[in-house]
């Protein structure tokens, strides 16, 4: 028992409750033996001031537009903003390598331990080969004209295989939809056809365009595909908003994750939850407040029972990635939200929804979830 490593806390959160008096009991490596009373746990303890919780999982993520950081001015509503991306993916003065390589490294420091990361292309697939995080990478594909369906969906596919190969303990992938406003359904029929493919993630209704878009072909996307010549008379509208018309597209089988859900209505949930899917909803709220100025309605998700879990977008659309900033964020929007429940979304609610809670995201005992040390609202990585 001299080897093992005993912390004392303020309060210890297990990924469930918010705990006082309690002693975590670690192996030398980070594996979790116990969480005991004081008055059980002997001698050696080493006491810490602040907050322990397990390791954060990040479910959204785009690290490789890390370079991007204050190439976007905020508030110019998500159209203008993917316009931007569009058109200066290469710009800004940061070294791309380096810049995600940079940004790895502070979330390690500041306690994450799992991403879900999105990738357009292989330009993170060295750094996610040798690094000590977890990722799940969702090859990203896009596509919006009916005639090109397959051929994206091989350009991806030729994506998927470079990081396959770099699958295991440390890191899976899986394709995944972009958006409805750039995935057509034949595409997306593509996709639920593919084997093996069930986890996947989309951004769904960060913008009211994309509802216009949807219900009668309206809006700022209509300038948006005229803007880049993009022919979009295969595209008809259902009269439905987008949700209620894409999630049934999915395999029956899937595990999504539901990204933003910025202008998601209660009559989206319960259409949702009817279906065979299985349902994560994401919350990126500094994002949402940088590209649109507003946060989703976490309350109507809460009191509809959604499972929820955060992520932090890109430097492109953040001002970092910090998952401790995204609960300060969600607190301040809606402070009768118990820390107790945000921490959750943070931490097993993510393991679960990235399919890794057998390792992460609780200090139940046998998981090596990491240790994260919340003192003076400045989170840092002890184990």
């Amino acid at each position: 028992m001299s080897d093992w490593i005993k912390l004392k806390a303020d309060r210890i959160f297990d990924g469930r409750h918010l705990h006082h008096g309690k002693v975590l009991v670690l192996e030398a490596d980070g594996t979790v033996e116990a969480l005991l009373d004081a008055d059980d746990a002997g001698m050696d303890i080493t006491g810490v001031i602040g907050m322990l919780t397990p390791g954060f999982v990040n479910t959204h993520c785009h690290l490789e537009l890390s370079h991007m950081q204050g190439v976007i001015p905020e508030g110019t509503g998500l159209p203008l903003f993917l316009q931007t991306v569009m058109e200066q993916r290469s710009a800004g003065n940061a070294d791309p390598l380096k810049a995600m390589t940079l940004a790895a490294a502070r979330m390690i420091a500041e306690g994450v331990v799992a991403i879900g990361d999105i990738s357009n292309s292989t330009a993170t697939l060295a750094l996610k080969q040798h690094s000590p995080l977890y990722f799940h990478t969702f090859v990203e594909t896009m596509g919006f004209v009916p005639a090109s369906a397959r051929q994206r969906l091989e350009q991806s596919l030729q994506v998927l295989d470079q990081f396959r190969s770099i699958d295991g303990a440390h890191h899976r992938s899986s394709i995944a939809p972009h958006a409805p406003y750039s995935v057509s359904r034949p595409l997306f029929d593509l996709m639920a056809a593919l084997p093996d493919n069930t986890l996947q993630t989309i951004h769904n209704q960060e913008t009211l365009a994309e509802s216009s878009l949807y219900l009668n072909k309206t809006g700022a996307f209509i300038d948006f595909y005229e803007h880049f010549g993009m022919d979009i008379s295969g595209f008809a509208p259902t009269g439905k908003n987008s949700l209620q018309s894409y999630l049934p597209w999915f395999a029956d089988q899937a595990q999504v994750l539901l990204v933003h859900n910025t202008f998601t209505t209660e009559m989206d949930i319960r259409f949702a939850q009817q279906l065979s899917q299985t349902l994560y909803w994401c919350i990126c709220a500094n994002a949402n407040l940088y590209i649109e100025n507003k946060v989703p309605d976490i309350p109507l998700l809460l009191r509809t029972g959604c499972d929820i879990t955060i992520g932090t977008d890109s430097l492109a659309s953040n001002h970092q990635l910090s998952v401790w900033s995204e609960i300060a964020a969600i607190r301040e929007a809606y402070p009768a939200i118990p820390l107790e429940t945000i921490l959750q979304w943070a931490t097993l609610n993510g393991a679960k929804a990235l399919q890794i809670a057998d390792r992460f995201g609780s200090f139940d005992k046998g998981k090596k979830p990491g240790v994260v040390l919340i003192s003076e609202d400045i989170p840092r990585k002890l184990y």
